[in-house]
């Protein structure tokens, strides 16, 4: 399997994933938070706050899908590795607060090790690409 190949099946499969996480947290943020990691979760009209992270990785997501259908590579290499201190964040905000280390590290700290291999690796194919590909001489005049 090339590289392309791999990094193609690891942003689908991030995508989906983040988005499947998203829509939970929109649709049934109460059975979806517990598993964050967190010791307690917003209650009452705080619960609000369970939407913006449904929005934020719905729309990471999204995001992930429209620069591989755009055929932008390079830019969802870059993207890809910047995505990845999301999950960071969220490892740490978990060990902040005392929620579950196995939670913290075990989702979240392997998610972030996961995209920022994904983002590695768009990152390598455009290298590589573009060590292959002849560039032009230029004429002289």
């Amino acid at each position: 399997m090339t590289i392309s190949r791999i990094a193609t099946t690891l942003s689908l499969i991030g995508a989906a994933f983040i988005l499947y996480i998203g829509l939970s947290y929109l649709l049934t943020p109460d059975t979806t938070a517990p598993g964050f990691g967190l010791p307690a979760w917003p209650t009452g009209d705080a619960t609000a706050f369970m939407n913006l992270k449904g929005v934020r990785d719905t729309v990471l997501g999204v995001l992930i899908l429209v620069l591989l259908a755009a055929k932008q590579r390079y830019a969802l290499g870059i993207v890809t590795l910047v995505i990845a201190l999301v999950p960071v964040g969220d490892m740490l905000t978990v060990l902040s607060w005392h929620g579950s280390p196995a939670a913290a590290f075990g989702i979240h700290g392997l998610t972030a090790a996961l995209v920022f291999l994904t983002g590695g690796l768009l990152l390598r194919e455009h290298h590589q690409a573009t060590k292959t590909t002849p560039q032009p001489v230029p004429i002289n005049a």
